[in-house]
């Protein structure tokens, strides 16, 4: 009986603090650097719905994400280029609204099923730019919902696949997964773990 209790004590002990883990506040990405550049399109209406979704421009991830994609920039920044965020976390009623006009699991996850991995503030749509703020080509704009936009498609110039393949390879050496649609979509690799969120951006 006393084997029975201390093992249960040890289970209850082990959830509170998985819980409490897969709970952690978002950090904002604007607090820990400056070394980043924004154009959060879904503060905007030039976005695929045509609508203003967020109340403000803010990038919000799980803190391990945060560190990874700050240590995924100064690799960048290195080779003369930085990152520039198009959109980080997104509270679960914006996915349902973006569900509502494309109901395409190929490009928007279903807020009814697993959702997006934006949900749960452990992925970033991302491209780059030169350091004095170029332009940097990689085949179509962002949330562009069509064949261009697909990393399997090699149908371009040899410097547009190079810079996807700079793109690419370096998230990838953070911790960062990419999917086959969106070349600007990257998934932090242990987002399974994390809690679907529904929490409204930080605004004033």
């Amino acid at each position: 009986m006393k084997l029975l209790y201390i093992l249960s004590l040890t289970i209850l002990f082990i959830s509170f603090s998985s819980e409490k883990e897969i709970q952690e506040p978002l950090v904002n990405l604007r607090n820990i650097s400056t070394e980043f550049v924004y154009e959060i399109r879904y503060a905007t209406p030039n976005n695929f719905i045509g609508e203003t979704l967020y109340d403000c421009a803010e990038c919000l991830l799980r803190p391990e994400v945060a560190q990874a994609l700050l240590e995924a920039n100064q690799y960048f920044c290195e080779k003369g280029y930085r990152i520039k965020i198009y959109d980080c976390y997104r509270p679960l009623d914006v996915q349902k609204k973006m569900w509502a006009k494309v109901p395409r699991p190929t490009y928007v996850g279903n807020p009814y099923g697993n959702g997006s991995v934006h949900n749960k503030g452990a992925a970033v749509d991302i491209t780059l730019e030169t350091l004095d703020g170029c332009f940097v080509e990689m085949g179509s704009d962002y949330d562009y919902f069509g064949r261009e936009a697909h990393i399997d498609n090699y149908n371009f110039s040899d410097e547009i696949l190079a810079n996807r393949k700079l793109l690419f390879e370096g998230m990838r050496k953070f911790g960062f997964n990419t999917i086959r649609t969106e070349w600007w979509h990257f998934s932090y690799k242990k987002n399974w773990s994390y809690k679907t969120m529904n929490v409204p951006l930080p605004c004033e």
